[in-house]
């Protein structure tokens, strides 16, 4: 394999990606979404074993309000991670008005390791959502096609968790 390709590649489909929604007329969709000021029951889409889901529940129950979270568990990297993140998705917009917002959680990888979270299709899916969409993809590096279309886009799983937090801890105060 030479690398040089394959991260050549990566990005020609993320430019790609980016031109096709843009033309949609769907990038600004999801950013005018409206974020209730208590935003407190989430459906998080994520991997149940995966290490920023985890980090992320600790960072929100160490902030002290009652979020309120459901799982919806997909497979967030490999061939089948566009596939089940899809799904899960669509499995949240058939309970749209449980949620007040959608948070993609997954730690950090390689370039190739995030490559779904530029696919043309999920991002559609999230520019597109009928709910919020906060992300918490990768590390401080890692910008990825979902980061651009979702409402609220946040470096890291904890940062999303504490985003959350300290947004209730301002309401709460005022």
């Amino acid at each position: 394999l030479d690398p040089s390709y394959t991260l050549g590649e990566v990005e020609r489909r993320r430019r790609e990606t980016i031109a096709r929604l843009e033309t949609d007329g769907v990038w600004d969709m999801n950013r005018e979404q409206e974020l209730p000021l208590l935003t407190q029951r989430i459906a998080i889409v994520s991997s149940a074993a995966a290490a920023g889901y985890r980090d992320f529940c600790n960072e929100i129950k160490q902030g002290g309000y009652a979020f309120r979270t459901t799982l919806f568990d997909a497979v967030v990297q490999g061939s089948s991670a566009e596939d089940s993140i899809c799904a899960a998705l669509e499995q949240v917009a058939c309970q749209q008005e449980r949620f007040d917002a959608v948070v993609f959680i997954r730690g950090g990888g390689s370039a190739s390791d995030l490559s779904c979270f530029n696919s043309y299709r999920l991002c559609s899916y999230v520019a597109q959502f009928p709910l919020p969409v906060i992300t918490g993809i990768g590390h401080d590096k890692d910008t990825s096609v979902a980061d651009m279309v979702a409402h609220t886009p946040l470096k890291t799983p904890t940062a999303v968790a504490a985003w959350l937090t300290e947004r209730m801890a301002r309401q709460d105060g005022w």
